[in-house]
């Protein structure tokens, strides 16, 4: 079920951490063979300003050669999660992704004009209510780092849930080109799908520029690369939930930092 305006209005007052954003961005995106990296995961308002700190998922890293593997140190903080992991597969693109999270369910409905919302799985929406809202959110947040040339067996592709699929290498990147990505779920293409690209500025008190862009037929997405700088592209989507959840639907949040250079 979709949800109207108000609804969506309403959940943006009384639960505030709704809006909130994943992310997962690397102190680099660049590394030398054997380096230690660490990256931040959280969900925010702001890039790359964390409030609170991603959980409860496995957050994995797939290596120059294809094959994936848990990240070698993950520590769960207030605000953030620091991941940490050793490059040590030699030469090319490591992804590093939090793995999908299951978050908190939202319910809203109207009884005889009156509106009630719960977070709670036990909650049962009354007989004869109103449903405005009935979903979970399913998250997840993905970047990538290279050591030497950008190679390709790392790369996003037919995977379960919702990613991007780069066709240009996200850590090749250069003002004045295009970074051309294909929007997925359950490994096929979302046409018509809305993407935002915001700029990272790194505080609280400026407001970043976003530029908001819609996915062709095929789920392919071209993204003018204008300036140099970290960005985050952000895409949500509605899926059915599986037989057992205890919700209809999935609202899905996928999100891929990465980074624009100066020719």
């Amino acid at each position: 079920m979709k949800m109207r305006l108000s609804a969506l209005l309403f959940l943006a007052t009384v639960l505030p951490a709704a809006a909130h954003t994943p992310y997962l961005v690397p102190a680099s995106f660049s590394a030398r063979e054997g380096d230690t990296v660490t990256l931040d995961a959280a969900f925010a308002g702001a890039f790359f300003v964390p409030e609170v700190a991603f959980d409860n998922s496995t957050c994995m890293v797939t290596l120059p050669t294809g094959q994936s593997r848990p990240v070698g140190t993950v520590q769960r903080l207030k605000t953030r999660t620091v991941l940490e992991d050793v490059l040590d597969a030699g030469k090319g693109t490591y992804r590093f992704s939090t793995g999908p999270r299951l978050g908190a369910l939202f319910r809203v409905w109207e009884v005889d004009g009156k509106r009630e919302t719960s977070r709670d799985p036990a909650a049962k929406i009354p007989a004869g209510a109103k449903v405005i809202a009935n979903f979970q959110s399913l998250t997840r947040a993905d970047a990538y780092i290279t050591i030497g040339a950008p190679s390709r067996a790392a790369l996003a592709g037919g995977e379960s849930g919702l990613v991007f699929v780069p066709v240009t290498h996200p850590d090749d990147l250069y003002v004045g080109e295009h970074f051309e990505f294909i929007v997925q779920y359950d490994g096929k293409p979302v046409a018509a799908q809305k993407v935002e690209v915001a700029e990272a500025v790194w505080t609280s008190d400026r407001r970043p520029s976003i530029q908001t862009l819609q996915s062709d037929a095929e789920g392919r997405v071209r993204l003018p690369l204008a300036q140099a700088g970290t960005f985050l592209a952000l895409a949500r989507y509605r899926s059915a939930a599986p037989v057992g959840a205890p919700v209809p639907e999935y609202s899905n949040s996928y999100t891929l930092s990465f980074r624009v250079l100066n020719p």
